[in-house]
């Protein structure tokens, strides 16, 4: 392809993930349908949490702005790649690819420290049960997920502003169905490695640091779940903390394969694949995960809908 200079107004052209045969069509159709359901299920959460005073607690505030940044995480990613399918239209602006990266850090880097500050909630609630209303006060966890919002922000600005700042001389097709930092990159007709070396230090910061907290806090709460005498108290105790490692594990897993690899274990499909994981997949497992494994979620919902549903009988 013949070289051209860059300008600003270019626009990119992503090729998607789905191809227009009869199993692509009905995995689209899935994904579309996934979409609903999260949009639903994290708006259910949201309410749920802001209308039922039994959780009105440190814990169920955290698990409602995991809920919004999951529903603003599918709303970036899937309405673009829908319409982009469905109209067979996949150009993106250079505005519009930067809008996504720096939504997708910022959400997605927001998300884990938001999970570390959950991790901590568990742990005085587990290990310091009568000192939980000093140690997890209102400013601390509304402090935590301020920092959480801001850190992702901040992210998110560094990565999409340096992404953005590359020449792209050559092809504009992006192998991928959303902009993604490392995707992108790819076609930069400049030397990279710097970006490289940036990109995995801010993986240190947003991933490595709250895991490490995550696992900790965790460690912690093992040992103290084994010392209790009450087998209730231990049960209900593995069942909360359960949950939420099970939305931490594919969360963290699935993003780290992808931001933390050598360039050289790259493959493009399969990353394609795995990225749905944590932009599709995994907001539609958290608020499904928290209600199905906690009782007090569940009875809120079960009374809410009784509720509704008297009222309309009437």
């Amino acid at each position: 392809m013949e070289n051209t200079n860059d300008t600003a107004d270019t626009n990119f052209i992503l090729l998607g993930l789905f191809n227009h045969t009869q199993l692509h069509l009905f995995l689209f159709a899935m994904v579309l349908m996934i979409f609903i359901i999260s949009l639903m299920a994290n708006s259910i959460m949201i309410i749920l949490i802001h209308i039922e005073p039994r959780l009105h607690t440190p814990m169920y505030f955290l698990l409602s702005q995991l809920s919004l940044m999951d529903m603003m995480l599918v709303t970036t990613i899937v309405p673009k790649m829908a319409t982009s399918y469905l109209v067979d239209s996949r150009s993106i602006s250079r505005t519009g690819c930067g809008a996504q990266i720096f939504l997708f850090l910022t959400l997605g880097g927001g998300e884990c420290f938001l999970l570390a500050a959950m991790s901590y909630d568990r742990y005085v609630a587990i290990c310091h049960p009568l000192r939980y209303a000093i140690l997890m006060n209102r400013r601390l966890y509304l402090l935590m997920t301020a920092g959480s919002w801001l850190l992702g922000g901040v992210d998110g600005l560094m990565q999409a502003s340096a992404t953005l700042s590359f020449p792209y001389c050559h092809s504009r097709e992006i192998n991928h169905f959303f902009c993604e930092a490392p995707s992108l990159v790819r076609l930069a007709c400049a030397d990279t490695k710097m970006f490289e070396f940036f990109m995995y230090a801010c993986c240190i910061l947003m991933l490595l640091i709250p895991l490490a907290l995550i696992l900790a806090s965790y460690s912690l709460i093992l040992v103290a779940v084994l010392h209790m005498q009450s087998t209730a108290a231990r049960k209900k105790a593995f069942t909360t903390c359960s949950s939420h490692l099970a939305v931490v594990g594919v969360f963290f897993s699935t993003i780290m394969f992808i931001y933390m690899r050598p360039k050289s274990y790259h493959s493009v499909n399969r990353d394609k694949v795995v990225s749905a994981f944590y932009t599709i997949f995994t907001p539609v497992l958290n608020p499904l995960i928290y209600t199905v494994r906690n009782k007090e979620v569940k009875g809120s919902l079960v009374r809410w809908m009784k509720k509704h549903f008297m009222w309309y009988q009437h």
